[in-house]
């Protein structure tokens, strides 16, 4: 089972859309859990005061490092391997968030993340827990809670048992540096305009061709930065 671990102000976040679909189904499957920490918890006085203000001046609260660093090390409680269960900050300076980091997450035991809020976390939290920071987007958002559900719902569809089908995560945009080909369902044809032949022929040879084309013209124009990157890999290869 894939243990997810979030710490938030706002537990009642979850599980959010993560409950609904496959990913709420593969939650009741056992295919992964699911535990929130409320830093609250580890508070001492009675106004359960998690933030502090900014040293040297400026706007904004800042969460206060002995009160997460508790609910950090809650989260690494009775875990032997903590390299298996990696520490994640969802903050708008992290790293950008790819779906090669997706697959190799994935593929660990379980992941803990911190979602922040106000002006974020003490900078001695990232430093002392060695905690990696990605990013959903080039925005601001309120707080971390949205960004943990997006990266955890993109981790669990990749987990074996959750797809009814094991090429639906590997045909998908990102997979081999393409953007996924345009898809089609029935009826045939709906405001005048017809599902391609090509589609509809049987000849699978020709399907994936034509789909393998389609991928490569939609990425040339919708995200050069990958395609540039699809070309330097397709040459490396020849």
């Amino acid at each position: 089972m894939y243990k997810v671990k979030i710490i938030s102000i706002f537990p009642g976040s979850f599980p959010g859309i993560l409950g609904q679909g496959v990913i709420g189904k593969a939650h009741s499957k056992k295919i992964w859990s699911l535990k929130t920490i409320d830093p609250r918890k580890y508070t001492k006085d009675k106004y359960k005061k998690i933030d502090d203000t900014t040293a040297g001046g400026g706007p904004g609260m800042i969460f206060k490092p002995d009160i997460m660093g508790k609910a950090i090390d809650a989260c690494y409680r009775n875990i032997k391997s903590k390299e298996k269960y990696p520490l994640i900050y969802l903050s708008p300076r992290g790293k950008p968030l790819t779906q090669k980091k997706v697959v190799k997450l994935s593929k660990m035991k379980g992941i803990n993340l911190l979602c922040g809020r106000y002006e974020g976390i003490d900078q001695r939290l990232l430093d002392y827990y060695a905690i990696e920071e990605l990013s959903i987007g080039d925005y601001i958002l309120a707080g971390g809670e949205l960004a943990a559900q997006v990266l955890v719902e993109s981790i669990v569809r990749l987990l074996p048992g959750t797809l009814g089908h094991r090429e639906s995560s590997e045909t998908e945009s990102f997979n081999n540096d393409l953007l996924e080909y345009p898809q089609y369902t029935r009826p045939k044809t709906w405001k005048n305009m017809t599902i391609p032949d090509v589609l509809l022929s049987g000849n699978h040879k020709n399907i994936s061709k034509w789909r393998l084309d389609m991928s490569e013209k939609i990425t040339k124009k919708m995200r050069p930065d990958i395609w540039k990157n699809y070309k330097k890999n397709k040459t490396s290869k020849k």
